[in-house]
């Protein structure tokens, strides 16, 4: 009797014995593992943690993940509103194209123009070209039609050399008539520019009147040219033709005729 309940005392602390090292075992060698699914985007992240820091790391974990993909939207952010504003930009310039402005130029009627014997001869008439053409086209005296065929390039250069048009076509017909006369349609030479007693030879009409503009200018009508002595009739006279004594008012009466 007692040999049975020792035995079955040894068989309790035995079963208990076994009990309890298979708990030590299991918690020992088992552990436990827990697995973290963190998902960004279509990617999925697995994060495997032991033990009591399980939680803490996987935390720890999401925090670096949640911040790497922050900051990556933020820069991806940034960068689509530096491209947007970019095409904004391009678009703004595409559609305000630069204008040039002219500027408004306010010519005189033909009835306006006026002249008289102290008129400054550097100051144009202020007629449009097509103003200026008109008016020369009414010149009875233009029998050969020499001023009417040459009229707009006589405008031009009046402008670019500061002439009065109105002189220097009353000084041309003073030199060279209106009819123009032979020995100037030969040499092109249309106001009486010399060289050793003889007019000066030209190439073309267009050279004759450019020649004549820029000497006018340059030597007779700005200050400090070699033949300058003022800007009027009287003044250029003095070196121009100072022999004679009828040259301003043959010039003025020229002139005269293309306005009456």
């Amino acid at each position: 009797m007692k040999e049975e309940i020792k035995y079955k005392s040894y068989s309790i602390r035995l079963v208990t014995l076994i009990g309890i090292a298979l708990v030590i075992l299991g918690l020992v060698s088992g552990g436990f593992i827990t697995y973290t699914k963190l998902a960004k985007k279509d990617d999925v992240i697995e994060i495997a943690t032991e033990g009591e820091n399980a939680t803490e790391e996987a935390v720890q974990s999401f925090s670096r993940v949640a911040s790497v993909s922050s900051r990556g939207g933020e820069e991806r952010a940034n960068v689509e509103i530096e491209n947007i504003g970019e095409i904004i930009e391009e678009e703004k310039i595409e559609e305000d194209p630069i204008i040039e402005v002219v500027p408004e130029t306010n010519y005189i009627s033909i009835d306006e123009v006026t002249i008289d014997r102290d008129m400054d001869l550097t100051e144009t008439t202020g007629l449009s070209k097509e103003d200026f053409v008109e008016l020369i086209s009414e010149v009875k005296q233009d029998t050969s039609g020499f001023f009417e065929e040459n009229a707009e390039t006589i405008y031009d250069l009046c402008q670019e050399y500061e002439l009065n048009e109105i002189f220097f076509c009353g000084l041309i017909s003073a030199e060279s008539g209106w009819t123009i006369a032979q020995n100037h349609r030969n040499t092109y030479n249309y106001i009486s520019l010399m060289s050793g007693g003889k007019l000066i030879q030209y190439s073309s009409v267009e050279e004759g009147l450019q020649v004549a503009a820029q000497k006018l200018h340059d030597n007779y009508l700005t200050l400090g040219g070699k033949f300058y002595y003022g800007n009027t009739l009287s003044a250029v006279k003095t070196k121009f033709c100072p022999a004679s004594s009828t040259w301003v008012d043959l010039v003025y009466g020229r002139m005269s005729q293309i306005v009456a």
